[in-house]
């Protein structure tokens, strides 16, 4: 079986998470959505949300491909979690070149300390290419449309917790 980890916070979880989720489906059997926990970030949902947020958004892709996803709240060094979960690629979204320099780095770290564990990136559809979640919630906190960028349930929740 083909186990794929796709890390992130997901604080909150995108339109280009989403569109990298369903495509990772493709190239593995089970993908693990790792939800990082990440106190320094200082997320704006907390752990719980955040994954009750990626567990819904997720089932309808499962089942539509017949895949399985597992979410997966982590706090260990990914290459850990890869291992944790059986983890043979870990799966990295890309939108611009600086993504890249950074992930650079990171495959390189994680394959120093476990070469058996290959890193996929995949490049984000060009109409999701400048979605972060930190400007998502920077839109939604200054009353901005964030529509484009998340699906209806995760603005409901923007708007709730930033009350716009």
């Amino acid at each position: 079986m083909r186990i794929g980890l796709y890390p992130g916070t997901f604080d909150p979880i995108t339109l280009g998470h989403i569109d990298i989720i369903q495509r990772a489906m493709a190239l593995v059997d089970r993908l693990v959505i790792g939800v990082a926990i990440n106190r320094d970030k200082g997320p704006l949902f907390s752990l719980e949300e955040r994954v009750a947020m990626v567990e819904a958004e997720c089932a309808a892709i499962q089942a539509k491909t017949g895949g399985e996803i597992v979410v997966h709240p982590f706090e260990n060094l990914l290459i850990d979690c890869a291992r944790d979960v059986g983890a043979g690629i870990i799966v990295r979204g890309l939108r611009a070149v600086a993504d890249f320099e950074y992930e650079f780095q990171m495959v390189g770290m994680n394959r120093a300390l476990d070469a058996s564990i290959e890193t996929v990136f995949m490049m984000a559809d060009a109409r999701r290419q400048a979605i972060a979640s930190k400007l998502v919630k920077e839109i939604a906190r200054l009353g901005g449309d964030v529509s484009k960028f998340v699906t209806p349930p995760v603005q409901t929740a923007l708007r709730a917790r930033l009350k716009t």
